[in-house]
């Protein structure tokens, strides 16, 4: 009797070292080659990771390869495109926006996740644009949850008060925009008039997209659409946002105090912060809503997820390394907030303290909350396959939206013709 249950407990102990997929058992050797981009973001990230990993099977090796954004899509498209089975990475970061793209492009080409995560412990945007046929192909990494970042000295040099502005419409936040700019000479924002950023952060904002739940393109008839590029002309028209070109001119206008807010996703925090003098002198708010049914104070606009080969070498171990790490491990998303500010989808890394704690550069208020609320309140959408195209169909006819050449209904349905002749629907 003694020895059957020690043959128990061994089996027991056995059973409890190896994954759900059933080949890979703690010790196990293996190499995990990890495609991602941005050395100061992604890249450290992972390597954080991996040396949590190395702790629990220090016989894994791991060989995270940086490269720029437009390499990796490039390499992953040559290698997939040819139907090659060997030198795949495990791992690759794919961005949001194109998780449909490379899911339905390569069917096959990635592993089911399906059964291997909780993915009811992830923000529901995040599972929602890696689910194909109702099975999901990756490991929701971070968020981009937008918020309204504003100068608290600017708003009360104008005599707003911020408790008045946590459920507000675009049409208020431009009213509030021409008082800042009468009392303090400063404008309300900053940005380029032909950039589709507010774009999508307006539209995930209600639910919608370029794109129909069949995948089809929804421009010309499409209501959101239009507020959008109304919100877009009125705000270059009101004159309370400063026109700029390019990622360095926008920070700078933040940086340099020329404008009393900013609209944009939660990973702008290190650039707002890169201003030590502006210590205390920052909040976040909700971001305003379209006047529609359906829309909500919370946005996303960016983020990225991990994404496993299915026919990589050791594709199990893989699977290990990212469930071990970014579905158990709070005190590693602690981490990399502290250091890198980068916000996790996984929600319960969302009760440990770098999130629930308050921050001195914004007035000691504790924007992790706030952003962890917000993230849970994102509209899930599919977001398609062709996005960033969308994006600059819209974008090339803003011109003569501005310059009153086009109503906005007839550059809806330029725009949408522009698309369909580009993408062959």
């Amino acid at each position: 009797m003694k020895r059957l249950f020690k043959i128990l407990l061994l089996s027991l102990f056995v059973l409890s070292l190896m994954t759900i997929g059933g080949i890979y058992a703690a010790g196990e050797k293996g190499k995990i080659t990890i495609w991602a981009w941005d050395p100061n973001f992604n890249i450290p990230i992972m390597q954080e990771a991996a040396n949590r990993y190395k702790k629990i099977n220090p016989n894994v090796e791991f060989e995270i390869v940086s490269m720029a954004k437009a390499d990796v899509e490039q390499k992953l498209n040559t290698v997939l495109a040819s139907g090659v089975k060997t030198g795949l990475p495990e791992i690759v970061l794919i961005e949001d926006y194109n998780a449909q793209k490379y899911l339905t492009s390569y069917p096959g080409a990635f592993a089911d996740l399906t059964k291997q995560f909780n993915y009811k412990e992830f923000a529901s945007y995040k599972v929602k644009l890696m689910t194909v046929n109702g099975k999901v192909y990756g490991v929701p990494f971070d968020s981009g949850v937008t918020g309204w970042f504003y100068r608290r000295d600017y708003f009360e040099k104008a005599g707003i008060r911020p408790t008045q502005l946590l459920s507000i419409t675009w049409d208020k936040y431009i009213e509030i925009g021409k008082t800042i700019k009468q009392k303090t000479g400063k404008y309300m924002t900053a940005g380029d008039p032909y950039d589709g950023g507010l774009m999508r952060i307006v539209l995930n904002s209600t639910g919608s997209w370029y794109f129909d739940k069949n995948g089809k393109i929804n421009i010309a008839n499409n209501e959101t659409l239009r507020e959008a590029m109304k919100l877009y002309k009125e705000l270059k028209d009101s004159g309370i946002s400063k026109e700029t070109s390019g990622w360095n001119e926008w920070v700078a206008a933040f940086n340099r105090g020329d404008i009393a807010s900013v609209i944009t996703g939660v990973w702008i925090i290190g650039s707002i912060k890169a201003e030590p003098s502006q210590s205390g002198k920052w909040g976040v708010l909700p971001i305003p809503r379209l006047n529609m049914k359906g829309a909500v104070n919370a946005s996303n606009l960016g983020g990225s997820s991990w994404y496993v080969l299915q026919n990589s070498q050791n594709r199990d171990v893989a699977i290990d390394f990212l469930k071990q790490i970014y579905a158990k491990d709070v005190d590693f998303y602690q981490k990399i907030l502290i250091e890198r500010g980068a916000v996790g989808t996984w929600l319960p890394a969302q009760k440990g303290s770098a999130y629930t704690a308050s921050d001195p550069f914004f007035g000691g208020q504790k924007i992790f909350v706030d952003f962890s609320k917000w993230m849970q309140r994102i509209p899930p959408i599919n977001y398609g396959l062709y996005t960033y195209e969308a994006d600059s169909a819209l974008m090339a006819v803003m011109p003569d939206v501005y310059n009153n050449k086009l109503s906005i209904d007839a550059a809806l349905k330029k725009a949408e013709e522009q698309l369909k002749n580009q993408i062959g629907q």
